[in-house]
């Protein structure tokens, strides 16, 4: 079994975390505490608090073969995960027939073998429509707060799933007034027995709820936690670097900020899960744009002050997941960061400043800028540490599994 080095101050946070079976999240705090500052194990220790629920899974649901440390997703009563549903979502979810011009498919943004983002810097829709924000990755989805860039109201993978069916601005399947055509095709193809299977004895076996549900089933089957970092907080000590476990220390600490918004066993900060009482939903303005010197964000991009409208929330978007986040370039809502390199520079800047054309502007003096953006300086092989421990997060079966693969294509 894997025991590292642990300081005494760290000992009754580790009994108590193992006693809520959660030893997983006791175990980095252990590890980092005796490698890291006093500063730094403070804040494994609130890293882990973020992540921190009962993790015994029912029978019921050990089809998911959820990774160790991994609570229960959030489920709805109204829609049992089934694997079933989940099958069924899986060929929904590749299927071109979604598409009003049949050319494209939930998946045809969500590439599995990009952690489900699809590597362009804003999405693009099925008639050719560019969209004002980036395809965020599904990896982990059904442990979300939030489940888009900028939208504190939408909660629900069912109730999001009708948007690019249905969404008129921008187009995405663009399937809008064209329900009876989307159940004609379903229903004249090989998806009888699948819907009947998911939703035995309900008629019509095939309706838009269905769709929707099962959809959201097949995210929720979408779970990472089988990188280098994971295999490490098992007992495997070679699975990192001497570099990443640097970048591990860089991440943790004070100095860098990155643990605050990129927490829990998650990597970010809006996290739900089965067992969770009150779900956080915050959002963060990291100072990428300054327009006018007074915050102003791009008019088609200034995050949930359009859906507030409340002037303090201009600019502020989700924390994306940090895991796979080696293979989701480009980065920001708007993709307009191009490597990790890049990123880094951000936030050791305080805020992006753009020297010259229509988005000039200095963003560290954004009166709207998170706190927790202030900025830092690190060496070079500080810098490289930090990129290292970035990507021991890519989970490498995740991008193959076939379990999320297109089941419309034969395996090699």
């Amino acid at each position: 079994m894997f025991r590292p080095v642990v300081t005494a101050s760290v000992l009754p946070f580790i009994g108590r975390r193992i006693r809520r079976s959660c030893a997983l999240w006791g175990v980095l705090a252990a590890a980092a505490v005796s490698a890291c500052a006093q500063d730094t194990g403070d804040s494994i220790n609130e890293f882990a608090d973020a992540g921190m629920a009962d993790t015994q899974v029912s029978q019921e649901y050990a089809w998911l073969e959820l990774p160790p440390g991994f609570p229960l997703p959030a489920i709805p009563d109204d829609n049992p995960l089934t694997p079933e549903k989940a099958e069924l979502g899986r060929y929904l979810f590749y299927d071109t027939r979604l598409s009003a011009n049949q050319t494209m498919s939930c998946a045809s943004c969500h590439l599995q073998e990009l952690a489900f983002t699809d590597g362009r810097p804003q999405g693009l829709g099925s008639t050719g429509e560019f969209h004002p924000r980036s395809s965020m990755s599904l990896v982990n989805v059904g442990y979300l707060s939030t489940l888009t860039w900028s939208n504190p109201l939408m909660t629900s993978l069912e109730y999001q799933a009708l948007l690019p069916l249905f969404g008129r601005s921008p187009v995405e399947l663009g399937m809008a007034d064209q329900e009876a055509e989307l159940f004609r095709r379903l229903g004249e193809s090989e998806y009888a027995d699948l819907f009947e299977q998911a939703f035995p004895g309900e008629t019509p076996a095939i309706s838009l709820l269905h769709v929707t549900q099962a959809l959201a089933s097949f995210q929720r089957t979408i779970i990472s936690g089988n990188s280098p970092f994971d295999r490490y907080m098992q007992g495997d000590v070679g699975a990192l670097s001497a570099s990443a476990l640097r970048g591990l220390e860089l991440f943790f600490s004070e100095r860098a900020e990155c643990f605050h918004c990129h927490g829990g066993f998650t990597f970010t900060d809006s996290v739900d899960h089965a067992g969770v009482g009150q779900a956080a939903r915050p959002f963060h303005n990291t100072g990428l744009y300054n327009l006018d010197g007074n915050g102003a964000y791009p008019e088609d991009n200034q995050g949930i002050l359009e859906v507030t409208g409340r002037a303090e929330d201009m600019g502020a978007f989700r924390a994306p997941t940090l895991r796979n986040i080696a293979v989701t370039a480009p980065y920001m809502h708007d993709g307009s960061i191009a490597d990790l390199n890049a990123v880094i520079d951000h936030y050791a800047a305080g805020g992006r400043t753009i020297s010259e054309g229509e988005y000039a502007g200095v963003g560290s003096e954004s009166p709207f800028r998170s706190p927790l953006v202030r900025g830092f300086v690190l060496s070079e092989s500080e810098r490289a540490d930090l990129i290292a421990f970035l990507e021991s997060l890519t989970d490498e079966t995740l991008l193959t599994d076939p379990r999320f693969s297109n089941p419309f294509v034969e395996s090699p």
